[in-house]
């Protein structure tokens, strides 16, 4: 079916960016659900399977590198790209988040929506 949207994810707990990317993600044709924390993420991972995820470093509960690192030990990113979408631009952090299997580091400062929308889709490949 090939009609069918790609699942993303979106992980942010500031709920005005959440609410901006979500928008900017259905915008651009995709099937989109937040989490708000480290925590409903994992979860939201499971459950929704996404090919997707965004995730910030900088959460309640459990970190992004946290929840990058359970995803690794526990292979559940197998399949799932995942951006990391932070303000956290340390060399230090980018080289962690990449090193736990981040398919990207996106400092959200330097990016606007519409260039982390051709990121995810160049990641994609669509």
């Amino acid at each position: 079916m090939p009609d069918e949207k790609i699942k993303v994810l979106l992980v942010e707990d500031d709920r005005f960016l959440s609410e901006m990317y979500a928008t900017k993600l259905a915008d651009s044709g995709f099937e989109v659900e937040t989490a708000f924390d480290g925590e409903e993420g994992l979860t939201k991972i499971k459950e929704f399977q996404p090919k997707l995820v965004l995730l910030d470093i900088v959460l309640p509960k459990k970190d992004g590198f946290e929840v990058l690192k359970t995803l690794k030990d526990g292979e559940l990113l197998n399949g799932i790209k995942v951006i990391a979408l932070t303000n956290l631009g340390q060399k230090e952090e980018v080289e962690k988040g990449m090193s736990l299997g981040a398919s990207d580091y996106i400092i959200k400062a330097h990016f606007t929506p519409t260039e982390v929308m051709a990121k995810a889709k160049k990641l994609l490949g669509i």
